[in-house]
């Protein structure tokens, strides 16, 4: 029993070290405090730098929770949900997560030229407004797809599309004949897709989205833990220096029950989130792993919006000027609350899924 005991111990050790290891390499490219180069890609085509994402797949980040077998570091959604944190931190807006999410099913050649750099493949599976179904309307037959996808993250910068149908899913190149591609702005500085398919060209992939939009939807919590734990520490740092009646305001005791208030939203976030990322690295049944995630999501939106906006009121009248970095948080926020799901239905499909546990 001491034997197992300490090679668990060991091995929880080497978790640890690797997590260190993630977030330092993460802080080492997302310098902490420098929005420069951030504020300059916003509103601009495709929102991204490619050169930054080609540092990004040298690192290995696209593959981080793949298996080794599969060209992955074999290192599990833990390490996916370190690095997409620090990313949050840093406001990074290059396409890691829905990248990692295609690279979860996708196979060689396609699967090593995107953890390469050598293209990027952005999933487009969404149909309607906040829903997590797929594959409801599009379909493919043979090498051929029709239908139209919502809401594609950073669709701007993708040049292939892995997009779900009720046939199955298909490889379509962006510049495919019968795929149109629109951009809509978003308010943090990117871009949202919506791409209409007329019996495009597809190459047929095997398997399906499920198990991957569980990985992208946690992911997605996990930078928004980066965006609202980044968001309020620059407000304690303004709390502890802004001066008034000659005193800190962070002084005040109405202030310091707020931060208190907004600190323990903060550490609810992450241990919802950790709790999830240990459920999918055991191999939980998919229905397990939803109920993790819609928990972790949930909570994860509706603290983020919450303390981006609390931020902002905290920094007073500076706090809603454009000039401001404290805005750059609260505007993705804005985005990333509802993507992948909102917080309501993350609520309900929670729910949904605990009273199903129950009647069996």
């Amino acid at each position: 029993m001491e034997a197992a005991s300490g090679k668990m111990m060991d091995q929880a050790g080497e978790v640890a070290d690797s997590l260190r290891m993630i977030r330092d390499s993460a802080a080492a490219l997302v310098p902490r405090g420098d929005l420069r180069r951030v504020r300059a890609l916003r509103f601009s085509a495709p929102g991204f730098n490619r050169a930054a994402w080609r540092q990004i797949c040298a690192l290995g980040w696209p593959g981080l929770s793949l298996p080794e077998s599969a060209g992955g570091s074999g290192l599990g959604m833990r390490a996916l949900v370190a690095l997409a944190e620090e990313l949050g931190v840093g406001l990074v807006p290059e396409p890691l997560i829905p990248a990692a999410m295609a690279a979860r099913v996708l196979t060689d050649p396609p699967l090593a030229a995107l953890l390469k750099g050598e293209s990027i493949v952005i999933p487009a599976w969404q149909e309607h407004p906040n829903n997590l179904a797929m594959d409801d309307e599009t379909i493919v037959e043979g090498d051929r797809i029709t239908g139209k996808k919502l809401f594609i993250p950073m669709a701007g910068g993708a040049d292939l599309f892995l997009v779900s149908a009720r046939g199955g899913l298909g490889l379509v190149a962006r510049d495919a004949p019968g795929a149109m591609l629109a951009l809509e702005r978003t308010q943090d500085g990117g871009f949202f897709g919506t791409l209409t398919l007329d019996r495009a060209p597809a190459t047929p992939i095997p398997g399906n989205l499920s198990r991957a939009l569980e990985e992208a939807t946690l992911a997605t919590a996990a930078y928004l833990l980066g965006v609202m734990g980044r968001a309020f520490a620059i407000t304690l740092d303004y709390l502890r220096t802004r001066v008034q009646f000659g005193r800190p305001i962070g002084a005040f005791q109405a202030l310091r029950h707020r931060a208190a208030d907004l600190k323990i939203q903060l550490e609810l976030s992450r241990a919802s989130i950790e709790s999830a990322a240990a459920t999918l690295d055991s191999g939980a049944p998919l229905p397990l792993c939803r109920v993790a995630v819609s928990r972790a999501k949930a909570r994860a939106s509706d603290a983020a919006l919450l303390i981006t906006r609390q931020a902002i009121q905290l920094h007073g009248g500076i706090g809603y000027t454009d000039e401001h970095d404290i805005g750059l948080f609260l505007r993705k926020a804005m985005v990333l609350a509802n993507l992948y799901g909102s917080a309501a239905l993350h609520r309900a499909r929670y729910a949904a899924l605990a009273a199903e546990d129950d009647d069996g």
